[in-house]
């Protein structure tokens, strides 16, 4: 039996602690090469949360430190220690099987490589706990296009060729450019995750914020369709959610994407946590 509605996450960064992952490698490598561990910030700061491109941060490597591996041995080796070194948290696994008992459809959509992304996803027991996945190089389009978010849809067996699906989808991240501006694209509800930064857009903004998975997978399940008809006919087949929302000091967002100021909070009773608070208007800091 088909489940709705549907909630796409982000891999790195969202559902595995990359960045940590990669502190992992690099302080390896140093070892290893019989480099200064202080340059461990250095190779972080390089490496961009992985959105640097790898040949980028390898080059830079090899020429700061004068190695003489060439740069497709150094990438090997950089795939199997990070990967290596990936693991899903207890407490975003026990989220996701929240999620799942609650009835939700779970798909992942990352951007990268087919084989190191599919290994991570094998490697680190996600594989079972959700329904499909769509990896940009294999899938040939990438966040934020709205395709591979359709693409991640239908591999999750939630058809597309309504719009519908979109008023009955979530996605989950932690990088704006990507997810949540496909997310906004796309027509889908959001959750980025701030992990302690400020909101950095000023063009669009998510549904709401959280700290990380947990938290972001309990305000999803504390959504509930809303009963109140909509004033807009056309979306009269569309469902709507109610939508918690918990403002922070820390991360203010310009009001330039109106949210429909009719949902409202409702508490969950899931495993994960819930937050109870005012409906999401249309001015103020965003939640977080």
């Amino acid at each position: 039996m088909q489940r709705m509605p549907l909630l796409l996450m982000d891999l790195d960064n969202t559902l595995l602690p990359r960045d940590a992952a990669f502190r992992a490698w690099a302080r390896d490598f140093l070892a290893e090469h019989h480099l200064p561990p202080e340059d461990l910030d250095w190779l972080s700061t390089l490496d961009g949360s992985g959105f640097v491109p790898r040949s980028t941060v390898l080059g830079a490597v090899r020429r700061r430190y004068g190695l003489d591996a060439p740069l497709g041995s150094l990438l090997d080796h950089y795939r199997r220690g990070i990967n290596a070194h990936i693991h899903c948290p207890a407490a975003h696994l026990a989220a996701l099987r929240a999620a799942r008992t609650a009835g939700w459809t779970l798909g992942i959509v990352s951007n990268g490589g087919t084989v190191p992304q599919l290994d991570k996803i094998r490697r680190t027991g996600l594989a079972p706990l959700v329904d499909g996945w769509v990896i940009s190089e294999e899938a040939h389009c990438a966040k934020p296009d709205p395709e591979i978010f359709r693409i991640a849809a239908r591999r999750c067996g939630i058809p597309t060729s309504r719009s519908a699906w979109a008023a009955r989808t979530w996605m989950v991240g932690d990088h704006a450019p990507a997810d949540i501006a496909g997310a906004t694209v796309s027509g889908l509800y959001s959750v980025w995750l701030h992990h302690g930064r400020p909101w950095p857009e000023l063009g669009y903004r998510p549904t709401l914020c959280a700290p990380g998975l947990p938290e972001a997978v309990g305000m999803v399940l504390s959504a509930r369709p809303a009963s109140t008809p909509t004033a807009r006919p056309a979306a009269a087949a569309r469902t709507r959610f109610a939508v918690p929302a918990v403002r922070p000091s820390h991360a203010p967002v310009p009001p330039r994407t109106p949210v429909p100021s009719s949902r409202t909070a409702v508490a969950s009773r899931s495993g994960v946590p819930a937050y109870r608070s005012a409906a999401v208007g249309t001015a103020g800091p965003l939640a977080g």
